[in-house]
């Protein structure tokens, strides 16, 4: 018995539902990790975790940077002019500031920007808020090298003999190159990745960025070029991050946690109103 040609909208409608068959939803990709265990240390012993950027992927602070200021240059005479007007910050609240920030160690170091987000950061509370944090401060701060290790710009505390705020890390500082300023590199790296993902904060974060900068020359330990410049290197990594897969994943996760924590109430728990005495706000 013959039977009746399948028609052109029968067939296309049987051809989809074989399709329809055979194919599947691709796998979700997995979230990144925020076991510090898993993303490993750069270094090991250090505490500072593997950035998202493999090394060949940073941009270069040799070719994006001009040279530090020139010994008797008008430039080098503003940098010793704004050195000396911050010794009066000496045993003053902002200098207390500026030696807590000058620790990068986790999970002290996820304090920085509490106040600025209104928030708690911490592996607990929102951990992928937290390595966001661990991770782009080595992109941020390794993207400093290339001209670091070059120009070996000698430290304001070396360069005059003087004392700092952060006495314990001076006989490291003595030898690592003070052009531009890592600190500030990943400062306003932080800053600027907070803002991408708490845009109703940005005032404030980029004020808390900028401020964290300023710490290194307040505690004598940068000179203003230094931190100028650092921001360049801060912005240049973060520029980079923004196609990294891993980066994207966790920020977006990132932005979720910020979003949980403030339907459930959450606040900084830090005295908000005595860093923002100490920054003369």
């Amino acid at each position: 018995m013959l039977r009746p040609a399948l028609t052109a909208p029968a067939l296309a409608t049987l051809t989809l539902v074989a399709l329809s068959g055979c194919q599947t939803a691709p796998p979700a990709r997995p979230a990144p990790p925020t076991d510090p265990d898993v993303v490993g240390e750069s270094r090991t012993g250090s505490g500072y975790l593997k950035g998202y950027l493999d090394r060949k992927q940073l941009p270069d602070s040799l070719a994006l940077l001009p040279r530090p200021p020139a010994e008797g240059s008008a430039e080098a005479a503003a940098d010793l002019a704004v050195h000396r007007a911050t010794r009066a910050l000496r045993d003053t609240p902002r200098w207390a500031l500026a030696a807590s920030d000058d620790n990068l160690k986790f999970p002290k170091a996820a304090e920085v920007f509490s106040c600025a987000l209104d928030l708690p950061i911490s592996p607990d509370a929102t951990p992928h808020l937290n390595m966001l944090l661990r991770r782009t401060l080595l992109d941020a701060g390794l993207s400093t090298y290339g001209a670091k290790d070059h120009y070996k710009r000698q430290r304001p505390f070396a360069a005059l003999n003087e004392g700092t705020c952060a006495p314990a890390s001076e006989a490291a500082l003595r030898n690592d190159g003070s052009y531009p300023s890592g600190h500030s590199a990943l400062g306003w790296a932080w800053a600027l990745v907070l803002t991408g993902i708490a845009p109703d904060r940005a005032d404030a974060l980029l004020q808390r960025g900028h401020a964290f900068g300023q710490s290194r020359v307040v505690c004598g330990v940068h000179w203003q070029s230094d931190v100028d410049n650092g921001r360049v290197m801060g912005a240049a990594a973060v520029a980079r991050l923004q196609s990294d897969p891993t980066f994207t994943a966790q920020a977006a996760l990132a932005r979720q946690e910020i979003a949980d924590a403030r339907a459930k109430g959450a606040r900084s728990p830090l005295n908000c109103a005595a860093e923002q005495a100490a920054l003369g706000r």
